[in-house]
């Protein structure tokens, strides 16, 4: 059996994707790094919600459940609680993660339930009319944003971080073998993880910023990040527009359900005393 018949309704293809949409690459990303993993595909709960990485997990064959826009990482909390022996992981854009839900995200870190979220970021609400994220950056072009976008971005890495992640990372879909190794390393960590994928979207935010040729905004990509040795080459001033790349935090904490666990089963031994 193939990877695809294995790990992909193919019952539901055509997919929807538009052409040269990178969400795909990151997607088989996450596939591979399943496989590596050798997950239970009964006991790993795919968890999306609006938009177009939203709709990619429908894809997948694994048991899912589609949530309302910004609400994946709560369905997911209550999954975890009431099974912990499940695998639970989160596919969303940025709009979901870092928008409607960003205060899921914050407290989903905070918590440090042992789930993973993958964020694919690529700086547009591409779905649904090309309004700007959180996450795009300054000057970028959206629907609404037609003279320019005048927010600061958004830098979801060092928000999760700040909220309490214990594991995150950064990876793209032009280092895709990096990005592998990302999501395996993600999957296996203990606590709340958070990898953000930088992508493409050459439909919405391609147009709307002269650069709608997939492969030139892949090399736009691969431009705009660099590694934690190789910024260590660097002077402050030179990192200021660059983001890094590959494992940014990486500790132990305890476990939200774990420390539940613990202090109920102290209580109940306690009364029965």
């Amino acid at each position: 059996m193939s990877k695809l018949d294995k790990y992909l309704r193919l019952d539901q293809f055509p997919h929807f994707a538009c052409s040269g949409c990178g969400h795909g690459i990151a997607l088989a990303s996450m596939i591979r790094a399943i496989d590596k993993l050798g997950l239970d595909q009964n006991t790993t709960i795919m968890v999306c919600a609006i938009g177009c990485a939203g709709r990619l997990p429908v894809y997948l064959n694994f048991p899912s459940i589609r949530t309302p826009h910004g609400r994946a990482l709560t369905i997911a909390t209550g999954i975890k609680l009431a099974t912990p022996k499940l695998k639970v992981i989160v596919f969303m854009g940025d709009g979901d993660a870092a928008a409607i839900g960003g205060n899921h995200l914050i407290h989903s870190a905070r918590r440090n339930i042992d789930m993973t979220a993958i964020i694919a970021i690529n700086e547009i609400y591409g779905m649904t009319g090309g309004q700007y994220a959180p996450t795009t950056k300054s000057g970028h072009f959206a629907s609404t944003a037609p003279f320019g976008m005048i927010e600061p971005q958004m830098d979801a890495c060092k928000l999760v971080e700040a909220a309490g992640a214990t594991f995150v990372a950064r990876g793209d879909i032009y280092h895709v073998i990096e990005l592998d190794r990302l999501i395996s390393k993600a999957i296996s960590h203990k606590g709340f993880s958070v990898v953000e994928v930088l992508t493409n979207c050459p439909t919405q935010f391609g147009r709307r910023n002269k650069n709608s040729k997939p492969s030139e905004m892949i090399k736009n990509i691969k431009e705009m990040t660099i590694t934690k040795k190789q910024a260590e080459q660097l002077s402050k001033e030179e990192l200021e527009h660059i983001l890094l790349r590959g494992i940014l935090v990486d500790k132990e904490c305890p476990e939200y359900i774990e420390e539940y666990d613990r202090i109920t089963n102290f209580k109940e031994e306690a009364s029965l005393k």
